[in-house]
């Protein structure tokens, strides 16, 4: 059993969490990584408003009786949602682990720690980091330039900047991005984190919500199947390559690049989640990491966590067996690591 600060504040046995990912975390895949040792997460904004996130959580609680979570996620927009409605309704529903992200969260964590609850603040790099720090968050997740969805603009990858995270900051944070199996994880937990954020690898469950083709999509895919988009809008996101994508990317490209406006209607959300339940990869833009290289089943969720769990013990040991007392006159080991 591993034991991290994550493990610690949460409650949970597992130091896994599921990404709060847009039309993917809702309560049958929240309840099952939940009921797997990790930490579930529901995502307020895939519910249409504030009463409907009451009835997911209600339906998540049924489900499991371990602690379980709700992402809020702060999206540049003319006409934002109502972000206090839903927190309000998840604190009254009693859900007292959060994660946030995008800009200007002090507001939302200043309401939830007001209320006693636990979060967990998504960043991309180490400055806005230590500004969530002293806003007063629990957990950071370090979002590495391999991720899903947006990494920033700065393109530092997770081994330096989760490096970076254990040089500079005093609360325990964990990892995002790149990481899909127990070798992740242990990979992690070495550069200091205390656990992982899976998405795209929570995607491909057997309780992930998203179509069955999209799963084997994914399965069939490899580390070269994600492209970044709005590079040139400096609102980067990595998204699944396919046709759609390609065909932003070569708008933004083109002399004098795009406005918003010119991709509107290739990236729309609309066209996004249709995606996930007509099982058509090719009909809109979706987030994936690169860890979909890494992904070569679709089990349950349990079977999952469990694999996580047991591989990350394993390399754990491994590397530990490398340490030998000095002039103990003893071949060094060759660990298979």
């Amino acid at each position: 059993m591993i034991v991290t600060r994550l493990t610690e504040i949460c409650g949970i046995r597992v130091p896994v969490v599921q990404g709060g990912m847009q039309w993917v975390g809702t309560p049958p895949l929240a309840s099952a990584v939940s009921n797997a040792g990790g930490l579930g997460i529901l995502t307020a904004l895939t519910q249409p408003n504030p009463d409907a996130l009451r009835i997911a959580i209600r339906e998540t609680r049924k489900a499991t009786p371990y602690p379980f979570g709700v992402n809020i996620t702060l999206l540049p927009s003319i006409n934002p949602p109502d972000y206090e409605g839903y927190a309000r309704a998840a604190v009254e529903e009693g859900v007292r682990i959060f994660e946030t992200a995008g800009n200007s969260p002090g507001k939302l964590i200043k309401y939830f720690k007001s209320q006693g609850c636990i979060v967990i603040h998504k960043c991309t790099t180490i400055r806005h980091a230590k500004s969530a720090e002293r806003l007063g968050v629990d957990i950071l997740s370090i979002d590495g330039f391999e991720c899903a969805g947006h990494p920033g603009e700065e393109d530092i990858g997770g081994l330096v900047l989760l490096a970076r995270a254990a040089q500079e900051l005093k609360v325990p944070y964990i990892a995002s991005g790149g990481i899909a199996d127990g070798r992740g994880l242990a990979a992690v937990l070495a550069l200091g984190a205390s656990g992982a954020n899976m998405g795209t690898r929570f995607m491909c469950t057997a309780e992930s919500p998203i179509h069955q083709k999209i799963k084997e999509k994914i399965v069939a895919s490899t580390e070269q199947d994600t492209v970044h988009i709005f590079r040139t809008l400096k609102n980067t996101a990595r998204v699944f390559k396919n046709s759609v994508s390609t065909q932003v990317v070569a708008l933004e490209r083109r002399p004098g690049g795009a406005e918003f406006a010119d991709l509107r209607e290739l990236v729309s959300g609309v066209r996004g989640r249709e995606v996930y339940t007509r099982g058509d990869p090719e009909y809109g833009i979706w987030s994936a990491g690169v860890t979909i290289g890494l992904i070569k089943d679709i089990p349950t969720c349990e079977e999952l966590v469990q694999r996580i769990e047991r591989e990350a013990e394993e390399v754990v040991n491994g590397v530990s067996s490398l340490i030998r007392p000095s002039g103990d006159g003893k071949a060094p080991i060759k660990a298979k690591l």
